[in-house]
């Protein structure tokens, strides 16, 4: 009984109450609660809650099967919950239930996978998606125009679809995803497939709609892609989500901590060991002294890879100390050898972060 009072309390602070988080300003846009799908007894999203503020870029991270197109698919309404909620913001300006009364929300719009088109032009589709979902009439016409030259698939707007390369054709789905303005942006996996050259333009295409002030949710297991463009990372492993914060927090909790040590030659061999033992000696002092470091000689904090002329340089995450390192670092190298890089990767940073909360956890069987 006192559950159930709580629960009333609380579905109806997430209909009529703040949705401004105290102290800081951000407004909510929406917010998952105890959600949860089940396909028969397989528990494919198992009591999500996130809370999602106007503006951020959020990356769903996860191994197949963990989730995260299951939720997606939910906030698109292709899904219907089995418990909990979505709550998403209207134009009243409060938080409303995702249902089958939608009118008053904020528009959103969808990336699911990879986009097919009817054997159209480009101006053709995106003037039909415009007019089926009640775009003005006077402005469809200088939305396209200013989608395609955004995008820079201008000229090509009278080609048929069927000709473009899968690059091209990915930038169509995300702007057919965007033509109506919409406040909330969810791209499932926009990187699938594309070559390099087509994965930077997409990641510079998220970030046009970042400065657009939209708030976008990003599913990918390229974990690369995430860290360049997402503000906050949504870790999910057996349709829960274990971790939900900055890159940045969550490197906090990691147990190691690496710097990344480019020298411009090789260290030679008759030198090896003195120099790498040496450099222990001087880099003791911030040595990450919790972790079982994955060098071959003696537990050594310092592990030197000859074919790349690099070190990796386990230390104790502190900001001071990577000054103190790099200084120690450019002293023994200044004479016969040169430091060409020193830096703490962040996808490095983010793998750590990946196999630490996600595949230490038991694997299972299933979609999602």
């Amino acid at each position: 009984m006192e559950t159930d009072k709580l629960n009333r309390i609380a579905e109806e602070k997430s209909s009529i109450g703040p949705i401004e988080k105290v102290g800081t300003g951000l407004k909510t846009v929406m917010r998952l609660e105890n959600l949860t799908k089940k396909f028969g007894s397989f528990i494919a999203v198992n009591n999500i809650n996130i809370e999602v503020y106007e503006g951020e870029t959020i990356g769903l991270v996860g191994p197949n099967g963990a989730g995260k197109t299951t939720t997606i698919k939910m906030i698109a309404k292709l899904l219907r919950p089995t418990s909990g909620k979505i709550l998403v913001l209207n134009k009243a300006g409060k938080l409303q239930a995702l249902n089958g009364n939608d009118k008053d929300l904020v528009r959103f719009g969808f990336l699911i996978d990879q986009p097919f088109f009817y054997d159209m032009t480009a101006y053709q589709i995106l003037r039909y998606f415009a007019r089926s979902q009640n775009y003005q009439k006077e402005k469809i016409n200088s939305r396209i125009d200013e989608l395609l030259k955004l995008f820079k698939l201008f000229k090509w707007k009278h080609e048929k679809v069927n000709t473009f390369s899968k690059g091209m054709r990915q930038k169509m789905g995300i702007i057919q995803s965007i033509l109506v303005d919409p406040q909330i942006i969810i791209l499932d996996e926009p990187q699938t497939g594309l070559d390099p050259k087509a994965r930077i333009e997409i990641r510079a295409t998220i970030r046009e709609l970042q400065k657009l002030g939209k708030t976008i949710f990003v599913a990918s297991h390229m974990l690369h892609e995430i860290s360049e463009v997402c503000d906050k990372i949504a870790l999910i492993n057996n349709g829960k989500i274990v971790a939900f914060d900055t890159i940045e927090n969550l490197e906090k909790n990691l147990k190691e901590k690496e710097l990344h040590c480019q020298l411009l030659y090789p260290i030679p061999h008759k030198d090896l060991e003195s120099t790498i033992d040496r450099i222990n000696q001087k880099l003791e002092h911030y040595a990450n002294h919790n972790i079982e470091v994955p060098t071959p000689e003696h537990n050594h904090s310092v592990k030197y890879n000859p074919e790349e002329q690099n070190f990796t340089i386990y230390y104790d995450g502190k900001r001071e100390s990577r000054g103190e390192i790099l200084e120690i670092l450019m002293s023994e190298f200044k004479s016969n050898n040169k430091i060409i890089s020193f830096s703490q990767p962040k996808t490095s940073k983010l793998e750590q972060i990946y196999l630490e909360m996600i595949l230490e956890d038991q694997p299972r069987d299933g979609g999602g």
